[in-house]
């Protein structure tokens, strides 16, 4: 089994990894639209060329988006991956982006039909061979739900070759639960569906019948053989996305179910600015999260995902 997945040498369709490739916004989604947050997604179509011909990319990797006058961002890929029946055509793909810095807050005032620079595909991948006749446990926090959506793509795809499947989603608050319109879809095609809030709207604008605590909670129910009578923590992989200290919790709630360190997976994202491993930013103890992550096999992580201020 491996640690995780790199892409291989012909992902690698650059021949200069610093210069970005003319790319064409062709719509653009308003996810979320509140005061405590700003979140869209954007289809993006490369310009024709051997680039757009070669590009391809797995779940959890991502790109680097370019925009003259403001800068650069790792944004992680939130639409369906090459190779599925769901795919976009060639050359696109969808990033969904929270406007919260200088970047972002730029390509946030960008139209249809405007321009910006792609780089990449770089980083890991999620582990879709290892998660093969395995029971899946999809846990997500917030804006983390994007970079595991193609997974969900990916499973479905070929959802008999998987066993039970289960998206566990925790959102601050009912006015921010991403793709809401989508769960409902992936729970009709065989996915079991949980998602909890922190907090219900007081306004009564999105009002909330479900769940309310934290994510991990959901984790623990497992461990009742009343609700999960078929539950194998030693047949289940589990991939985790969202805040570091969430991320953190719920690989402990996993490992007290009694889930191997080998089978939690993580995702982790920070101040990527090269993409390649270059200039150091993106350190995170011994790894470099745009090349050896940002998935990373818990056990080799869970030592400095535990430290304070890392």
């Amino acid at each position: 089994m491996r640690a995780w997945t790199t892409p291989s040498k012909d992902m690698l369709v650059s021949q200069d990894p610093w210069q970005p490739h003319r790319a064409t916004i062709r719509r653009i989604v308003r996810e979320i639209d509140s005061v405590a947050s700003s979140v869209f997604t954007l289809e993006i179509e490369l310009e024709p060329g051997p680039f757009a011909k070669r590009y391809r990319f797995m779940p959890g990797q991502f790109n680097m988006l370019y925009l003259p006058g403001s800068g650069e961002v790792a944004i992680s890929h939130s639409g369906p991956p090459t190779g599925v029946a769901s795919a976009l055509p060639e050359g696109r793909f969808l990033h969904t982006i929270r406007a919260v810095g200088r970047v972002t807050r730029a390509i946030q005032r960008l139209e249809v039909g405007d321009s910006i620079g792609v780089r990449g595909p770089y980083g890991t991948a999620w582990p879709m061979e290892n998660l093969l006749d395995q029971d899946v446990l999809i846990v997500s926090g917030g804006l983390g739900m994007a970079p595991l959506r193609p997974v969900i793509y990916s499973i479905l795809d070929q959802v008999h070759r998987y066993g039970r499947v289960d998206l566990l989603y925790g959102s601050r608050s009912p006015d921010l639960i991403l793709y809401e319109s989508e769960l409902a879809s992936w729970g009709a095609c065989g996915i079991g569906i949980e998602t909890t809030v922190d907090r219900t709207d007081p306004s009564g604008v999105h009002p909330w019948f479900g769940p309310i605590g934290p994510v991990t909670q959901w984790i623990q129910r497992r461990k009742s053989r009343t609700s999960y009578p078929d539950f194998d923590p030693h047949r289940t992989q589990v991939l985790i996305c969202g805040p570091e200290v969430m991320m953190h919790f719920c690989a402990r709630s996993a490992l007290e179910i009694g889930i191997m360190p080998s089978s939690i997976w993580i995702s982790m994202e920070r101040n990527m600015q090269c993409g390649f491993g270059a200039c150091g930013h993106c350190q995170w103890g011994p790894f470099f999260l745009c090349k050896d992550g940002p998935v990373l096999r818990y056990d080799l992580a869970q030592g400095y995902l535990s430290i304070k201020d890392l």
